[in-house]
């Protein structure tokens, strides 16, 4: 006759506490492989440095994630899933079309700017050929979501007259990471070679100027806007 779970002094049981303590090791190792493997590249970061960093042992950590190849593959995904979260906290659905692509726009960049180690994953990643992002078995569909939500908010632009056709969600998402990206991943040779200053003022004044780029790329040119006129009269 098996044992009843007892409860813990705050009311959880064992079980409960044991499945916390597990996704809080979890959460640690990442955030330090994160670190690792974002400053080192794959063939710098040692596990060691992961364990040291995170509080975990080197036995725990294979244990959760097998060998450094599946660690990597890990901490590469979570990068992923970190953005997407993010990004599911903005208000797409309700806000204007235009507003919707600057609430976006802010959202990257922030994003880019106070995670340093996401531009960095991706370098490396890139460095690396691609070869792991393409063993994450659910990369689309980690994708996915803001891809369809970026086609809500295009699809209501278009009805609106606001936007253009013949944009898709992947092509405008690409325009937008790249002018939030490359500022960020080159700071250092864009101080050197053209003296930008890429500090707060500088992001600042980019961050708006790239609203401007993306929503000028989705206005209807003038051919676009007679027939639409057409359409309504």
């Amino acid at each position: 006759m098996s044992r009843p779970t007892q409860p813990s002094s705050d009311g959880t049981s064992r079980g409960e506490t044991r499945t916390r303590d597990r996704q809080r090791t979890t959460r640690q190792i990442l955030d330090a492989a994160l670190i690792e493997f974002s400053s080192h590249g794959f063939g710098g970061a040692r596990v060691d440095a992961i364990a040291e960093r995170s509080g975990a042992s080197k036995p725990m950590i294979y244990s959760y994630f097998g060998d450094k190849d599946a660690l990597y593959e890990a901490a590469l995904r979570d990068a992923y899933v970190q953005i997407r979260e993010g990004e599911r906290e903005l208000d797409l659905e309700t806000l204007s079309p235009v507003e919707s692509i600057a609430s976006l726009v802010r959202f990257t960049l922030l994003h880019y700017r106070q995670n340093p180690w996401f531009i960095r994953m991706l370098n490396t990643e890139n460095l690396r050929g691609g070869r792991t992002v393409r063993l994450i078995a659910d990369a689309a569909a980690i994708q996915s979501p803001l891809i369809e939500r970026l086609g809500g908010v295009l699809a209501r632009g278009r009805k609106s007259g606001e936007f253009r056709g013949g944009v898709t969600p992947v092509e405008l998402y690409v325009s937008i990471a790249s002018l939030c990206y490359f500022p960020i991943s080159n700071a250092h040779t864009l101080r050197a070679v053209f003296g930008c200053s890429i500090d707060d003022a500088w992001l600042s004044k980019h961050e708006q100027d790239t609203i401007r780029m993306i929503l000028g790329y989705l206005t209807p040119g003038p051919e676009q806007q007679e027939n639409s006129q057409e359409r309504a009269t």
